[in-house]
């Protein structure tokens, strides 16, 4: 390369930059967007991770493995055996309520609640540990130390951990229950239809969602649940054999082992969904970047032809050229890339703030992590804008290269370009295609994204056999100027291709958007009108979760049924049901199902039930993740029970992320015995007043245990 040459591309490259600024900053926006998008999930998700584990660490302490029953609990006596065995070090039993308490304005909080043995957390999980507030200990002393008993003083901490009507709360639980709590304030907490009150002693420096912590003994009095657990957890001696363990302690064979890191590996897939759609879409932002380099750069080569052919004369080679577009196109990406890093902190730091690290999820509720970032990943980032930009730069960078310099400055056209190939946009239109029906790869729809890839990448690559027939079916035209312009068009077909490349790929991408939105929008309305039929719905709780310690008795739905304005009431239970240790749970939805091809928006015929075979109906979700297709057995852990339920059907359930369970109302109540209901749905007289029904139920009942919404207000949600 000569020096002459050399000295002028500076020079040609910000003579193009300063003639095309706008379309210059089109292409670096578009790079800046993706990557934005990308790196704000991706630091949005590990922050909220990161927040989560350490709160789950702290919860579940320095445990080495722990003690469960799936979709059940376990008895109390497991414990006594399991720590008296050489192999264990420490053991801890733990119960695990999730409830609600009652907010100084009437809120209902949701919130988790932990019985423990105060006496096994400073080896286990010292995070749990209670932290008696100063103010308090006057008030606590003298009920809790004999008078005189002044050397005993110094216990009184020790004995104020097993007051069974005291509770310690970690920082999120009293933002929640009220900023303004004191030392010595009653707390209202929810068990079934009552409430009852504990006092505030102190708070636990664990971290996470709303959290109370008291005796284990105590909890299990306040909400009836005498002789069970809910896990144990184990420090074990070096080498110690689980099987062995488990075998010694005589456990059932429903017992399971299970790391800790398996629940938080359970709150990574909470979000999973919403991470990989949100990543796929800002991959599909990329591409379009991609593509709007490959548009600016590929009309740019073919402008600066004259000036790429002096430059090839004065002794640029077809290498430095090639090399010249790569380099204008890594400055193009670099911009866009750093630019994007910066925007996706901002997003970042928006969504943590606003959407608490859930991604609107809702799975992380009560977290308020803080924004978490490393150089590793942004780098990782900053590598894929600048690769978006690379290749969306090769194809103009190989024209540039295969310029012939002498015919470009006499002013002749370029080489003829050979005819475009059908051939490689068919083979990817056919692999889109056949991507399409491959399943689920580890629970992911990987192949459909490859899919849809191939699918948008086939119909850019019959973008130049589309404007080659174009141009070749074009009627020779009257006038000199269209004349013109149709030969230069058939002659640098290269450049209409890329003008109209760019266009299809982001009209393309648009339109699928939009109908996409516009179809599922339509299927969920069109699926509220049928799973919402009533008129008014009240709920005991928003969660599965808490269902167990948030319901009202059978009989309040006959009560429901007497409140002036009330046609008919169908009463619905819900729950929580464990298959897997490694997913998150179902929600088991027991409701009269006399009719379950009308009542239940199934996607096909429902199987015949069998006599003697209790049948179930499963959403897609849930078929997905399980392999729960018609005629699949499941054994459903429902209590103290476990029941081998046929799959009659698959249903849509869009609520329920991880999959949800249809059963008969009249069924599961003659498996379980279970009368308890979580969900009213009520049909009302014409002319009712909702709002008078509503207050009538919440006297009926006894308290605010009960949240209403119309099909209106579900709908807006």
């Amino acid at each position: 390369m000569s020096s002459v040459s050399l000295s002028l591309l500076p020079l040609l490259s910000r003579r193009e930059w300063a003639h095309h600024p706008w379309r210059h900053l089109m292409a670096v926006l578009a790079v800046a967007l993706g990557v934005a998008l990308a790196w704000s999930v991706h630091v949005v998700n590990a922050s909220a991770l990161a927040e989560f584990s350490a709160a789950m660490a702290q919860a579940q302490g320095q445990a080495d493995v722990q003690l469960r029953a799936p979709g059940g609990m376990l008895d109390d006596a497991l414990y006594e055996r399991v720590a008296v065995l050489p192999q264990v070090l420490a053991a801890s039993p733990v119960l695990e309520v999730s409830t609600h308490g009652l907010a100084a304005d009437q809120r209902r909080v949701p919130l988790t609640l932990l019985g423990v043995d105060a006496l096994q957390l400073p080896a286990l999980a010292p995070a749990l540990m209670p932290q008696l507030m100063p103010q308090l200990m006057p008030q606590l002393m003298p009920q809790l130390i004999p008078q005189p008993m002044p050397q005993a003083a110094a216990s009184a901490p020790l004995r104020a951990l097993f007051d069974p009507a005291v509770v310690y709360a970690n920082a999120a639980a009293l933002q929640a229950l009220g900023p303004g709590l004191q030392p010595g304030a009653e707390l209202r907490l929810q068990s079934g239809p009552q409430w009852f009150s504990l006092r505030l002693a102190g708070r636990v420096a664990a971290g996470g969602p709303p959290l109370l912590v008291m005796d284990i003994a105590a909890a299990q009095s306040a909400f009836g649940m005498n002789g069970t657990l809910t896990r144990i957890d184990l420090r074990l001696a070096p080498g110690s054999d689980l099987t062995a363990l488990l075998r010694q302690a005589q456990a059932a064979a429903d017992v399971q082992a299970v790391a800790p890191a398996a629940a938080q590996a359970r709150g990574d897939q909470l979000t999973r969904a919403y991470r990989v759609n949100l990543s796929v879409l800002a991959l599909v932002a990329l591409l379009v970047g991609g593509f709007l380099v490959y548009s600016v750069l590929a009309l740019s080569v073919a402008q600066r032809q004259p000036e790429l052919a002096l430059l090839g004369v004065l002794g640029l080679g077809a290498r430095q050229r090639r090399t010249l577009v790569l380099a204008e196109s890594a400055v193009l990406g670099a911009v866009g890339a750093l630019l994007g890093l910066a925007l996706g902190l901002a997003l970042a730091w928006a969504a943590l703030r606003w959407l608490a690290g859930d991604l609107g999820s809702g799975a992380f509720s009560g977290l308020a992590p803080s924004m978490q970032w490393h150089a590793g990943p942004a780098l990782g980032y900053f590598a894929l804008g600048l690769a978006a930009a690379l290749l969306g730069a090769w194809v103009p960078a190989r024209s540039a290269e295969r310029l012939a310099p002498a015919r470009a400055l006499k002013g002749l056209a370029a080489a003829p370009t050979a005819s475009a190939r059908t051939g490689p946009a068919l083979a990817l239109l056919g692999a889109g295609a056949a991507l399409a029906l491959v399943p689920p790869i580890a629970g992911l729809p990987l192949a459909a994204y490859a899919a849809v890839a191939a699918l948008l990448m086939g119909g850019v690559a019959l973008v130049p056999v589309l404007v080659q027939a174009l141009l070749a079916a074009a009627p020779k035209p009257k006038g000199a100027l269209v004349l013109l312009a149709l030969q230069r068009a058939r002659q640098q077909r290269h450049t209409a291709t890329a003008v109209v490349a760019g266009v299809v790929a982001s009209l393309a991408l648009s339109v699928a958007l939009t109908v996409m939105v516009a179809s599922f929008r339509q299927a969920v309305a069109d699926w509220l009108g049928q799973v919402l039929p009533a008129d008014l719905y009240a709920r005991t709780t928003l969660s599965s979760a808490g269902a167990e310690q948030a319901w009202l008795d059978a009989a309040f739905a006959q009560q429901a049924a007497a409140v002036p304005g009330v046609l008919r009431v169908q009463p619905a239970r819900l729950r929580s049901v464990q298959l897997d240790a490694s997913s998150p749970a179902l929600s088991l939805i027991a409701r009269e199902l006399d009719d379950p091809a009308r009542q239940l928006p199934l996607v096909a015929e429902p199987l015949a039930p069998t006599a003697g075979e209790t049948g179930i109906y499963v959403s897609e979700a849930a078929a997905a993740l399980h392999r729960a297709q018609p005629g699949t057995l499941l054994a459903l852990r429902l209590g103290a029970k476990t029941v081998n339920a046929r799959v009659l059907g698959v249903w849509r359930d869009y609520a329920r992320q991880h999959g949800s369970v249809a059963i008969d109302l009249a069924t599961y109540r003659a498996l379980t015995g279970d009368t308890r209901i979580n969900e009213l749905a009520l049909w009302l007289a014409p002319g009712a007043d909702a709002t008078a029904v509503q207050q009538a139920l919440l006297a009926a009942a006894g308290g605010p245990v009960l949240e209403f919404a119309t099909p209106a207000q579900l709908r807006v949600l």
